[in-house]
């Protein structure tokens, strides 16, 4: 897809039973054929829950669907139960910071060191960031 912007990433967020079926990859592949979108326009993005349910179910969903060329994010990281011993393990390109981080982050030091901390951590293991919630310029710098 192009409309004068490039091409377009689809994102789409993914429910914890959605994540757990076992045909989920065959039925985005199917869904990806079927509307000729390429794997590396679509990024699905999964809670931190979604993926400490069954961890190792988790890596190995994550695994199966990026070796699909798919790209994977964990929405709203931070504000479940982060397991930095698990994200090592999944091969995600993107964790989303949580609006509740950002909302305050120009008043309050302990949401900015968060932030910090996370874009950091993600930085060194090569993963981008998103925060959701920037409204603004402050809250972007």
């Amino acid at each position: 897809m192009e409309w004068g912007l490039g091409p377009l990433t689809v994102a789409v967020n993914l429910s914890a039973t959605q994540f757990r079926d076992p045909d989920l990859t065959q039925a985005i592949s199917a869904l990806l054929d079927e509307n000729g979108l390429p794997s590396a326009r679509l990024e699905l993005e999964l809670t931190e829950t979604a993926t400490m349910d069954d961890p190792d179910g988790a890596i190995a969903a994550v695994d199966r669907l990026s070796g699909r060329g798919i790209h994977l994010a964990i929405d709203d990281f931070g504000t479940g139960y982060s397991s930095l011993s698990y994200l090592k393990r999944l091969r995600v390109s993107k964790l989303k910071i949580d609006q509740s981080f950002v909302r305050d982050i120009e008043r309050d030091p302990d949401d900015r060191a968060i932030v910090s901390a996370i874009i950091n951590l993600a930085r060194s293991l090569s993963i981008h960031t998103v925060a959701e919630g920037v409204e603004t310029a402050e809250q972007a710098a």
